[in-house]
């Protein structure tokens, strides 16, 4: 009777401690998927638990803690991100008065007689002028593209012809650089709903790198699936440099007339249409991959 008696109290025992181990990971999975939920959106909502387990609980109002101080330190930097926007949108506004001015009475002294001294003087302010509205420019477009309140609105865009169109459009700067640039293009006509400004700079501004970087060559090929491979011989650059072309205000030595901010922006560009962007450097060659994967249906 007794060792019936102690297998009946094992079960209930085991039956029991089954039946808590359960619930527990039941609560577990429960606070995994709201951990998930919290971090992914921004909301006040704590982690809820229906267990009254001590240890579960303590988790759970330990995480809170922590999406809390997640919750303070998020809205503290989007509001340090947004007024440094602000600021730069508002800078870059502020020095194209001035630098105009100044660039148009430069244009006057060029036409009037100088001395070989004041001509070379001229041309270093006119050079380090220009620079600085260079750089004035491109950080008013850095900071609008990088504005999430500047919304891409998407319409179907033939990659094809918008590639076609940007070859065409630095041709005459590219053959002037001593810079031949070849295009592949597939007889398929590659759709992709995107923001045709947005491909426009995009295509601009990695055209723009060529003019910098390349040694002589320059090829843009475009596949059926969407990816774009620009190319050309670089061998001042070296993979390092190549993976850093992509961060704001990054330069190399070689580059003219370079603000750092050309590849950044079609980097922010690509990835707010939902395309990646990547360099490699490999051979002595720099290759430029963009990629923009079809709808689902």
């Amino acid at each position: 009777m007794l060792p019936w008696l102690l297998c009946a109290v094992l079960s209930v025992l085991a039956l029991f401690l089954w039946v808590r181990i359960r619930l527990l990971q039941h609560s577990l999975d429960d606070v995994t998927a709201q951990l998930g939920e919290r971090l992914l959106s921004d909301t006040n909502n704590p982690i809820f638990l229906s267990t009254r387990d001590p240890h579960a609980r303590k988790l759970a109002a330990e995480l809170n803690a922590q999406l809390r101080e997640l919750r303070c330190q998020r809205q503290r930097f989007e509001s340090g991100d947004r007024e440094l926007k602000e600021a730069v949108t508002n800078v870059s506004h502020e020095l194209r008065t001035p630098l105009t001015a100044i660039c148009g009475y430069l244009d006057l002294l060029e036409h009037g007689d100088k001395t070989p001294e004041q001509a070379r003087y001229l041309a270093l302010i006119a050079n380090r002028a220009e620079a600085m509205r260079q750089l004035t420019e491109e950080l008013l477009r850095y900071s609008v593209a990088a504005s999430p309140e500047d919304e891409l609105t998407a319409e179907p865009v033939d990659l094809n012809a918008a590639l076609e169109q940007a070859v065409a459009s630095f041709y005459a700067a590219l053959v002037e650089g001593g810079v031949t640039p070849t295009v592949s293009l597939p007889e398929k006509r590659v759709v992709r709903m995107l923001n045709s400004s947005a491909v426009s700079r995009i295509f601009g501004n990695i055209l723009g790198n060529a003019l910098k970087y390349s040694d002589g060559d320059f090829s843009a090929a475009l596949c059926e699936d969407g990816t774009l491979t620009f190319s050309n011989s670089a061998h001042a650059l070296d993979p390092v440099s190549a993976a850093r072309l992509f961060d704001r205000f990054y330069t190399v030595e070689t580059g003219r007339g370079s603000t750092g901010l050309g590849l950044s922006i079609a980097k922010l560009l690509t990835e707010r249409m939902g395309g990646t962007i990547q360099a490699e450097h490999r051979n002595g060659r720099l290759s430029i991959t963009l990629r923009f994967p079809a709808a689902p249906n």
